[in-house]
């Protein structure tokens, strides 16, 4: 008899990955490595790496990261860390992080955490980072995009790839992977976070989307994590066009041409105007769509306005025609 359908599905997932990795990395061995919080998707991620991993030649390795929110976390990260040894994963690292407070506690939590996996990687020279997303938390994504209304990209949800990170259970729905847990025993913490109204992931999927099920019916989750690839597609492409629509406005001083954006469809022409910004320094996370908004009308309806402060100390403003991103 074979393993149980929701183990050969995550070992599924995770073999079809680390193909795709060694074939980015002809003639190597390379090292692949699991963010693993000690949670059942990291978990089962990472059992599914140390078995697949020897039969195709990758040093494969975790990495659990400390936030130092609760009590006690760091002897958790320690535990984790001894668990993932005991699967044969090596190196294991338990990194501690300081999670400051700019963009609130779920932001900054998150920056803090993909500091540290990208520092371990740099660090063990890791081909690939996997990370335990599955189609439930790509929902939710979704979800939490369409509640902030920052258009097509932030509908998106998470990748597959983006650059070393891999998400090998985007497809798979969380009960899956949670099945896969249960039936090899492994032992799993839950982090008491999942469960706090204080924070709004926590609320979407405790709350928001069981409402949406009740309502709309059991096929919610699957037309999110649906409505994340359409969009990326779409985004993918308007992307594609900004960024050719900015090389064609540009100027030799680093200004844009307003006469050069203005025709363009406001979904393109918002675009290099978002992309100028991040250029410019203004970060991506803090960069609203009214940022946007408020920079478009230095094209589509200049009355001689004061220059706009953005996000990170950037200054937008508009001089002979051109328009121009610069710190404050």
């Amino acid at each position: 008899m074979g393993p149980h359908p929701a183990v050969a599905a995550i070992r599924l997932a995770v073999r079809r990955v680390l193909h795709d990795v060694l074939n980015d990395n002809p003639g190597g061995s390379p090292v692949v490595l699991a963010a693993c919080s000690g949670g059942a998707d990291s978990m089962a991620l990472a059992t599914a790496l140390a078995f697949e991993s020897p039969k195709l030649g990758i040093r494969a390795g975790a990495v659990t990261v400390d936030h130092g929110l609760q009590p006690g976390s760091d002897t958790r990260a320690r535990d984790v860390a001894a668990r993932l040894r005991d699967l044969g994963l090596d190196p294991v690292d338990a990194i501690g992080v300081t999670v400051g407070r700019q963009g609130g506690p779920e932001a900054a939590a998150r920056d803090a955490r993909y500091a540290a996996l990208d520092g371990a990687a740099r660090d063990r020279g890791a081909a690939a980072v996997l990370l335990g997303h599955t189609r439930d938390d790509q929902a939710e994504t979704v979800l939490l995009g369409l509640a902030r209304g920052s258009g097509t990209r932030s509908l998106s949800g998470m990748p597959a790839v983006n650059g070393r990170y891999r998400r090998p259970f985007l497809l798979l729905d969380r009960d899956t992977v949670r099945k896969a847990c249960l039936v090899q025993g492994i032992d799993v913490w839950e982090d008491p976070h999942n469960h706090d109204p204080a924070y709004t992931r926590s609320r979407v999927r405790h709350e928001a989307l069981p409402v949406l099920e009740k309502s709309l019916g059991k096929g919610v989750i699957e037309a999110l994590a649906r409505t994340a690839q359409l969009s990326r597609d779409d985004a993918d492409a308007l992307d594609q066009w900004a960024a050719s629509a900015e090389r064609d406005a540009s100027d030799s001083d680093g200004g844009l041409a307003a006469v050069r954006l203005l025709d363009l469809p406001p979904a393109v022409r918002r675009r290099v105007l978002r992309r100028a910004a991040i250029a410019a320094g203004s970060p991506a996370g803090s960069l609203f769509a009214r940022h946007i908004e408020e920079t478009d009308r230095l094209v589509t309806d200049w009355r001689g306005q004061k220059p706009l402060n953005l996000p990170g100390g950037i200054v937008a403003g508009r001089r002979n025609g051109r328009l121009f991103f610069s710190p404050s």
